[in-house]
């Protein structure tokens, strides 16, 4: 279809550095090759991305609904150079490998699928992660309703990265290793917080003697950001004391510790004289709609990107009966010790104060929250969050009504995904808890795993890696209980997804467990 000739127009061209940001005056029918040509670069070859979508060279700016002021991410990779390199007191543990160390000059927004040579980033514009190859551990519940321990069954040497916890593992041999979170409350003391903050969740490990060449802790410290990378600290509690030892390795995601000795580990970097600092941290965003709440009403967490402290948040408000509405999370570093001001284009309100602290608060404490009430959804509304000391943007996020369903619309939702009568229970029994209330009776009942696992791929719920894993068991209730596992883990939606193809694989299944309730 012929176009009328159009304006030409500028879009913002955004990388890295300072002098990577740049206007260019574009036409709609300039190709994304041409786009290119009029970007500096020098020899760099670079890739460009817009609203998440990685840009073809021979597709116009048509093609991807590029409008004047339209902002498109510049890519190239830095390996091993500034800030985030290991500093000369950290000396490599052996590795050659640079590729761990990276910062990206540009970014794949979230959620964007992985490709062969690039990195996928999640909470920074410039820190990227190469993760290790994934395993799923095995889940044990403790009967005081603790946190779960995790059993990991690692085939032979090799590296892996657990998929719950992001714990990493380079090891030598086949090894069975046990580890759960643990709690900073419980053992750093007052004056040791005087003394360090909080950087990444803390684990107990158990393992044979030797058999670890190598764990990779988790951090959420910026370290593109001007930071002391020689005040990181791995924190080694044992016989009730602590001692801090130096990390073997430093990336942007992990503090590596080589050959090491396992009891209660996690990441902290030390005051400097004790004097009160703000480090940059990469941080999460997390948005919960309440199911049983009148109209519209969320919760707003701002917390650090700790894994532990997002499943405490999920378990919560899955027992509030709440379902999380995945958005993406601020791409640039946020400072501890700030406070940031959540706000809206619509009328909302917004309770008890728009105001969110942004600290580390342990998994066993509630955590800092706010509520917004939406009395009237509009098509589309925006949620902006601002630092208070300086007025500037840090997170900008659409919400359009799709995305918060009323409750009627809700029902209506699940019914027409079936044919068959729909449920008697109330609607406060959700797909979300008919998953957990009857997790025992599905894994030893559910039939057919590989048509469940086609529709959770294809609604993007598991990756190819993850239905291997199911796949790879060697019976039914095994293969079932591996993917109810990672369901939960996923969050309320992914369990409102099984719970739709129940239906419609299994309705006779669904309505009966639903009777016995």
């Amino acid at each position: 279809m012929e176009h009328p000739q159009e304006p030409a127009f500028h879009v913002h061209i955004q990388g890295l550095l300072k002098e990577d940001s740049y206007y260019v005056l574009v036409s709609p029918d300039d190709t994304v090759q041409e786009l290119k040509a009029k970007v500096p670069h020098g020899s760099e070859e670079v890739k460009l991305v817009h609203a998440s979508r990685l840009l073809e060279d021979g597709r116009t700016l048509r093609d991807y609904a590029i409008t004047p002021n339209s902002t498109i991410y510049l890519i190239r990779s830095l390996r091993g150079g500034g800030s985030v390199s290991p500093p000369e007191a950290l000396p490599s543990a052996g590795h050659d490998d640079d590729d761990d160390l990276v910062i990206a000059q540009g970014v794949f927004p979230s959620g964007q699928p992985q490709r062969a040579g690039l990195f996928t980033p999640e909470t920074c514009l410039r820190c990227v992660r190469k993760p290790l190859p994934k395993m799923t551990p095995e889940e044990i519940q403790s009967f005081r309703n603790d946190n779960p321990s995790y059993r990991a069954h690692l085939p032979g040497a090799g590296s892996f990265q657990c998929s719950v916890t992001g714990l990493g593992f380079e090891v030598s041999s086949a090894v069975i290793i046990w580890y759960k979170y643990g709690s900073w409350d419980d053992h750093l003391g007052a004056s040791a917080q005087e003394e360090c903050v909080v950087a990444g969740p803390l684990f107990s490990i158990r393992a044979q003697p030797g058999a670890v060449r190598a764990v990779h802790l988790p951090h959420f410290v910026c370290l593109a950001e001007d930071v002391d990378v020689s005040e990181c600290r791995i924190a080694h509690f044992k016989a009730g004391s602590m001692t801090l030892e130096k990390p073997t390795k430093l990336t942007p995601f992990y503090a590596v510790l080589g050959n090491p000795s396992f009891s209660l580990l996690g990441v902290v970097w030390r005051r400097f004289r004790s004097a009160l600092i703000s480090l940059p941290m990469h941080s999460l965003v997390l948005i919960f709609q309440q199911l049983n709440a009148a109209k519209t009403t969320l919760h707003l967490y701002l917390i650090p990107d700790d894994n532990s402290v997002k499943q405490a948040i999920e378990k919560q408000e899955m027992n509030w009966n709440s379902k999380l509405i995945p958005k993406p999370s601020p791409l640039n570093p946020l400072f501890f010790g700030c406070t940031y001001e959540v706000s809206s284009t619509s009328h909302v309100e917004i309770t008890p104060e728009p105001h969110l602290p942004f600290c580390y608060k342990s998994p066993k404490e509630q955590q800092l929250f706010i509520e917004i009430y939406i009395k009237n959804m509009a098509e589309e509304i925006w949620l902006l969050m601002t630092d208070i000391r300086n007025n500037s943007l840090v997170w900008k996020v659409s919400l359009r009504s799709g995305d918060c369903p009323d409750l009627e619309s809700f029902q209506d939702l699940v019914a027409d995904r079936t044919s068959s009568p729909p449920a008697t229970a109330s609607w406060s029994s959700s797909g979300a808890a008919f998953v957990r209330k009857h997790k025992k009776q599905l894994c030893c009942r559910m039939g057919r795993v590989s048509p469940i696992l086609l529709h959770l791929q294809d609604a993007n719920i598991i990756n190819s890696d993850e239905e291997e894993e199911v796949r790879s068991q060697n019976t039914r209730q095994k293969k079932n209980k591996v993917l109810l596992q990672l369901v939960e883990r996923k969050g309320c939606m992914a369990q409102e997804q099984l719970y739709s193809i129940l239906q419609e694989k299994d309705p006779f299944l669904v309505r009966d467990l639903q009777k016995s309730s």
